[in-house]
């Protein structure tokens, strides 16, 4: 062992010394500060401070990253390092470069021409041959200047800089873009930059361009700005061309929103400096936009296009104890169909109260109280103030050794509201007079539960029957003048029924019977329960729909599940839902259906029946192939909502994938609500540790539409 100032160790099986002169031989090991270098022999001169090593040389610096050649130079004065011929590892990232050469000096690295891959050095799949290049050990940076992509052996890409990092750390710097072709929209191009100079916050910027349509920006700010508390705010903007504004007859030629989203866990004492014991908190979810168009274009891919034509803002505040809530929340609702919200009701705010279960009588007697207040606002047209107080008191007991639980729970019920606005007179023989409803009604209950377990499973059952008496009503005002107008479920939807929620309570009896199936370990075989509801009071007794509801995984593999409402008035199903799920040997299936019947007319608003097909299908083949393809279909229109299907090849440094894709988009023109149907073709190309894949088949970085 050889110590040079103790900078240097060298152990070796020989060890000869002549003049400044050291020569080590037999399987050499050099410790250097972080560095551990084993090489056949080794020379070291004391005057020069030049450690060199010969053949077979393997390095490994903190851990990190390996560098093997033939021959090295340590200059321990100079604190440099040579390598020739280079090879780098980079243990965490699998990515390496081979070089001619490698000068190492403090941090920096300098490499000469050579290339780099994160595939296996033998045949490369795709490498990238470089003049030169830089790396910084401690930022973990590297630099590639002139550098070339190949696939195998062909030339894909020239740039004359790529910047990298080897480790997982935020820092500023372009994204991977995402780029199609479109027959009416043209080529289109988007170029990410992400911006984090700081830790508590980060920007991610995407312009992008279309040249047949037009070109925009959207953009993600995110926060922390506390333990306890985060948030987000995201901005776009899209600027049409005047030729396809008229080509398509869209109703806007710039869509632009914003959307902030922002949480507090503790809201109360981080704010204002209180000592409250009781939880607090705080969520924001606010969004703003023109036209359905302003999430259509935020990306070029199906899985983003809009749905919904109605945004929803909240903003929920809480104050949270044992005994007591208080809340406080503020809607607002547009409707993307409308040219404008001036009429669309919204709730700012509702205030809420209630007072957790309370017993007494040695926890026979419970109550509970809930208060609402609701200010339903908008900017035309009648407004109301709606408080809501809901007070129910049950007595409870169980007979017959705990076999049976009964209960009585008398419920009493009072809604208020007052009208305001600058009109008097909203609709011609509608008065908005001031008023309030009250009622109490009473509900008896009965249920039992029962378990019994076997060798290989355990078998749950109960049965529950309660009975509903409506009790006494009063009514003044509004209440009183719409009543029997807005009791018809047929005029739900009408202008004179908007503020009017109140469901009637009938003299009704109803049955339901649970049972569950547990295997020896505590899952879920089995799960059905059936509910059955009789109404009285009217010429007849009526009968309610007669729901049944089942869940059985068949194997650990293989479930079913059904939801089925039956009304006997109609002699129809008001409700099916099926849905059949497979996962095992490489497929993942799921097939589902709806169907849904409202026994009202169609109108403008709603269409009586329901109907719609999805189904979804994946099988992975190995790790290396998967596949899938999924369809939806509304059988009511007779339209296909969506389709799609694609595969995806997987390996260590790259994915390719192919998917063709369908889908029906709402958007806004000058004639009202319309859609476009989109198709598809998305290649997905993934060079591994450089991209990443978000999802098995989604956020693909080439698309390309068909048609429109």
């Amino acid at each position: 062992m050889l110590h040079a100032e103790d900078k240097v160790e060298i152990y070796a099986s020989s060890i000869d010394s002549k003049d400044n002169i050291v020569n080590a031989s037999g399987d050499v090991t050099v410790i250097y500060k972080d560095y551990f270098l084993n090489a056949k022999s080794a020379t070291y001169n004391k005057a020069t401070g030049d450690l060199e090593l010969f053949d077979n040389i393997r390095a490994t610096y903190d851990g990190e990253y390996r560098v093997l050649g033939s021959y090295a130079k340590l200059n321990i004065e100079k604190k440099e390092k040579t390598f020739k011929p280079f090879f780098m590892l980079d243990n965490s990232s699998e990515v390496w470069i081979s070089a001619n050469e490698g000068v190492n000096k403090d941090k920096d690295v300098d490499i000469d021409a050579g290339v780099l891959s994160g595939c296996e050095p033998e045949n490369p799949l795709w490498k990238m041959e470089f003049s030169s290049s830089d790396y910084n050990t401690d930022s973990q940076w590297m630099n590639l200047y002139n550098a070339r992509l190949y696939i195998y052996d062909i030339p894909i890409l020239y740039t004359p800089y790529f910047g990298y990092s080897l480790d997982t750390r935020r820092r500023t710097g372009l994204l991977i873009p995402s780029m199609g072709l479109s027959q009416s929209e043209g080529f289109f191009y988007e170029q990410p930059l992400y911006v984090a100079e700081q830790d508590w916050w980060d920007l991610e910027l995407r312009p992008q361009v279309r040249t047949q349509r037009g070109s925009g920006v959207y953009s993600k700010f995110r926060f922390v700005d506390s333990e306890i508390s985060a948030g987000e705010f995201r901005f776009g903007y899209f600027k049409e061309k005047d030729a396809y504004v008229e080509k398509e007859n869209l109703a806007n030629s710039s869509h632009y929103g914003y959307n902030f989203k922002y949480e507090n866990k503790d809201v109360l004492n981080q704010w204002f400096g209180t000592q409250f014991q009781g939880q607090s908190g705080l969520y924001t979810d606010i969004n703003k936009m023109n036209d359905v168009d302003y999430i259509n274009l935020s990306s070029n891919d199906t899985f983003n296009t809009a749905t919904s034509t109605q945004v929803l803002s909240r903003i929920n505040l809480f104050y949270n104890t044992s005994n007591d809530y208080f809340g406080a929340y503020f809607k607002y609702y547009e409707d993307l169909t409308k040219a404008s919200n001036e009429d669309t009701l919204q709730q700012l705010p509702v205030t809420h109260y209630h007072h957790y279960l309370e017993t007494l009588l040695q926890d026979h007697l419970l109550y509970s109280v809930d208060a609402r207040a609701t200010n339903i606002e908008r900017e035309i047209n009648k407004t109301a103030l709606q408080t809501d107080v809901n007070v129910p008191i049950t007595l409870y007991t169980s007979l017959f050794d705990e076999y049976l639980d009964v209960s009585y729970k008398a419920n009493l019920y009072g809604q208020h509201t007052k009208f305001s606005s600058n009109e008097e007179v909203l609709l011609p023989g509608v008065d908005y007079n001031d008023g309030y409803f009250a009622r109490y009604y009473h509900v008896l209950s009965a249920s039992t539960d029962l378990t019994r377990a076997f060798d290989d499973y355990t078998h749950v059952i109960s049965f529950s029957s309660k009975y509903t008496l409506g009790g006494n009503e009063s009514k003044t005002g509004y209440y009183l003048d719409q009543r029997e107008f807005c009791s018809d479920p047929e005029n739900l939807d009408s202008a004179e029924c908007e503020f009017y929620n109140i469901k009637d309570i009938d003299e009704a009896v109803e049955f339901n019977m649970a049972q569950y199936l547990y295997d020896s370990l505590g899952k879920e075989i089995l799960y059905h329960r059936v509910a059955q509801k009789f109404v009285y009071g009217t010429e007849e007794t009526k009968a309610g729909e007669f729901e049944n509801e089942l869940d059985y995984h068949i194997t650990d593999s293989l479930s079913i599940y059904n939801n089925m409402f039956y009304n006997f008035d109609q002699h129809l199903f008001s409700k099916i839902f099926n849905k059949a799920s497979y996962e095992g040997y490489g497929f993942n299936l799921s097939l589902g259906h709806m169907y849904r019947d409202t026994f009202l007319a169609d109108n403008a608003r709603t269409l009586r029946r329901t109907s719609y097909l999805t189904s979804m299908a994946r099988y992975t083949y190995n790790r290396h192939y998967s596949y899938h393809t999924r369809y939806d279909y509304d059988l009511e229109s007779s339209q296909r909502k969506s389709l799609e299907f694609g595969f995806l090849y997987k390996k260590r440094c790259w994915d390719f994938g192919v998917r063709y894709a369908e889908n029906n988009r709402p958007v806004l023109t000058n004639d009202g609500q319309s859609s476009i149907y989109d198709r598809y073709v998305y290649f997905t190309i993934v060079l591994k540790p450089f991209m990443t894949s978000t999802k098995d088949f989604g956020e693909s970085n080439i698309a390309m539409r068909l048609n429109e």
